[in-house]
């Protein structure tokens, strides 16, 4: 490969881990935001659904906007508006100028990501595509695994602001070299006239989906009456989307690519991977931090060695395709060690250490790495070159939407076993119970050692049994948690045997055909 690809290469592949980057690092710098903007924890939280939001908006646009406005032009502005609002986000003097512009860098962000993985499939020939998933897998993996961690990192040492200005060099350089770099595609498309029904259709749907999805837990679910609101205009806005899109000959988005059996197949892979990815980076480092007193620090370290592995598995998975390995085999290979991951996670207790937590993070990350390169293949493996852009952007749709449906799952998940376990451990908790009695004598002795009076003693050694009741609840439900994600995978594995299968031929077959 000539220079000049290596370098767009690595260009485009750092945009899209910037943007997948972002959706998760300001999650562990929320209080500070809230603290410093002088705003409340939920309004802060807009923080994370305005960027999610703007993004399952306008992916799925992706396509459609670089016919209009050009692949070149729409990329290098897209480039330069997620990295101005990444700078107005850092200047942000309250918490509704800080969404405002973080919606904006949303909007910016999503080209980040589909129009860089058709200008990498752009630059390697159709024979070398796996090769192609798996340098783009990369940014798919390793944006969302450091994030929470670089972001605590940054909190941590720095402030908040430099979460935003990290994003402020990495464009600008993206920026230069894509404007001496990227060309316009050699087939040459028209756009159309403007779908301007489907654009206000889409926003209307998806946008309410995903409030729902990253608010739901937060308000009570359907409790609120606007979370009721949201959700009948979802389902009507989508409805309504779908069959407006399906009718006119110049359709925002092109539904008709998911009558590749490949692309609607690999979608729906890519749903339940977005659960693993995005539910594993949320989960771990929560639990690391708040159950086993980690730091931030340490958090990245127990994520490392999983993601140093991965990056040798996106490549390893991309050769054995290429050796005629079945994506079938590999993708369900990869479940399989997810599910592994899920089943360790959730048999760890409070003396967990680093190695206790590494060793599943691992199997995450190989078994995530196996996956991404068959699939995002898959994906675009039976379309024809001018269809590439709109199903890689469905299937990166996907994916953003199986990690706001599944962070809402398990954080409602979370809140509901919580509930139960801690019921169920405090009914335990009765006056004639021996081992109560002599761990609440034993607690009361120690403080009554360090210079408290009896009845403060006791008062202390209350305390600290409720404090023990918490994190063992806190315990049983994060393990509980893993085992319904692992869950998840294993339900849809025999549902991928059977979708890939075709009459008179082997699953293996039929994913391979187009190889």
């Amino acid at each position: 490969m000539e220079l000049r690809k290596k370098i767009l290469l690595i260009t485009v592949i750092v945009a899209a881990m910037m943007e997948l980057l972002d959706i998760s690092i300001v999650n562990v710098a929320l209080s500070h935001m809230s603290g410093n903007l002088g705003a409340t924890l939920e309004d802060t939280s807009w923080v994370i659904t305005s960027y999610a939001i703007a993004n399952v908006i306008i992916i799925p646009m992706t396509s459609f906007l670089a016919l209009k406005l050009g692949r070149r032009n729409y990329y290098i502005g897209s480039i330069i508006l997620f990295t101005f609002c990444s700078f107005m986000c850092g200047q942000a003097t309250n918490i509704w100028m800080l969404i405002a512009f973080r919606f904006l860098q949303g909007m910016g962000g999503g080209a980040l990501l589909s129009v860089s993985q058709t200008i990498v499939f752009d630059i390697f020939p159709k024979e070398k595509r796996n090769v192609a998933s798996a340098l783009f897998g990369v940014g798919v993996f390793i944006g969302p695994t450091i994030g929470p961690t670089l972001g605590g990192f940054i909190t941590e040492y720095y402030s908040w602001p430099w979460i935003f200005y990290i994003n402020i060099p990495l464009g600008i350089t993206v920026a230069l070299l894509c404007s001496a770099l990227l060309t316009e595609p050699s087939i040459k498309q028209e756009a159309g006239s403007i779908d301007w029904l489907g654009i206000f259709l889409l926003a209307i749907g998806v946008g309410s989906l995903q409030t729902v999805l990253e608010r739901g837990e937060t308000d009570d679910w359907f409790a609120a009456n606007y979370i009721i609101v949201l959700t009948i205009t979802a389902v009507v806005g989508i409805f309504l989307f779908i069959w407006w899109e399906l009718r006119i000959k110049n359709p925002v988005v092109n539904l008709s690519v998911l009558k590749s059996r490949n692309l609607s197949i690999a979608a729906f892979m890519t749903f339940i991977s977005g659960i693993g990815i995005f539910t594993s980076v949320f989960l771990t480092p929560v639990f690391a931090q708040r159950l086993l007193n980690f730091t931030p620090s340490q958090t990245g370290m127990l994520l490392l060695p999983g993601a140093v592995l991965a990056l040798g598995g996106l490549m390893v998975s991309a050769r054995l395709l290429q050796k005629g390995i079945s994506p079938l085999v590999m993708i369900s290979t990869g479940m399989c060690l997810f599910i592994l991951f899920n089943w360790q996670m959730s048999k760890l207790n409070l003396e967990a250490g680093a190695a206790d937590i590494s060793v599943p993070l691992i199997w995450r990350g190989i078994g995530l790495a196996i996956m991404t390169v068959p699939l995002t293949a898959l994906a675009v493996s039976s379309l024809e070159p001018k269809d590439i852009p709109q199903g890689a952007a469905l299937n990166n749709m996907m994916r953003q939407l199986g990690g706001s449906f599944g962070i809402a799952m398990v954080n409602t998940y979370l809140t509901n076993r919580n509930a139960i376990h801690r019921t169920d451990l405090v009914s335990n908790l009765t006056p004639g119970n021996p081992l109560l009695t002599e761990r609440l004598s034993g607690y009361t002795s120690y403080f009554m050692t360090k210079g408290a009076t009896s009845l403060d003693a006791q008062h202390r050694a209350l305390g600290l049994l409720d404090a023990n009741v918490v994190r063992q609840t806190n315990l049983l439900s994060f393990g509980d948690t893993y085992l319904l994600v692992g869950l998840a995978f294993l339900v849809v594995l025999p549902i991928l045997l059977f979708s890939a299968r075709k009459k008179g031929q082997s699953p293996a077959t039929v994913m391979l055909s187009d190889h």
